[in-house]
Order: structure tokens, then sequence, then C-alpha cells
């Protein structure tokens, strides 16, 4: 009876302990209120519509921040995908509009 009660325990503790990484996790930080205050090393597998660069001024962090129809994105900067993203970004020609 007794190793019942503390398996159940063990796993309830499980559970609370995989649902809080997940939610935390799973898309990586938003922007949440003015600036980002962390950033993920997540890729942003969503297309982007806008890039902005945020400098270090605490409590914000230094980033670069990927719009989304999901939302804004927090990245961190140093990662190579993040700087592949940002430089194919600014390079792309841009799409014209007036068609002839």
């Amino acid at each position: 009876m007794e190793t019942r009660r503390i398996l159940m325990r063990s796993l309830a503790v499980v559970v609370v302990i995989t649902s809080v990484i997940w939610t935390t996790t799973a898309a990586g930080p938003k922007v949440k209120g003015s600036c980002c205050k962390k950033v993920s090393t997540a890729d942003v597998t969503d297309p982007i519509i806008n890039i902005k660069l945020q400098r270090q001024s605490l409590p914000c962090v230094k980033a670069v921040i990927f719009e989304t129809k999901q939302g804004e994105f927090c990245s961190d900067p140093r990662q190579p995908w993040v700087q592949e993203k940002v430089k194919q970004f600014f390079t792309k020609p841009p799409t014209s509009s007036i068609s002839n």
C-alpha cells in the first residue's frame, strides 16, 4: 500500500514537471510587454513577416524579434540559424505589387 502511494506521488510530480517544461518551451519566448526579457534557441518555422533587432537595455536582452502570423518570437542573435534567417530576409528581392 505504501509503495502504491509513493508511486502515485512520483507520477504526479513527473506530470507537473513535464507540463511546466512543455508549456514554457513549446513556442519559445514571445514578446510580452515592450521588449524581450529572454530569448529562445528554438528555430522559427513559420513564414517571417518582419524582423526587428533589439539592443540590450535591462531588463530587455539583446534579441532578434521574428514577427509571424502566430506572433512575435524572441530569438538569440548568436544562433547560426538566426543569423542565416536575418541575412535571407534582408537580401531577398522585394516583391512588386505593381504588374505591367
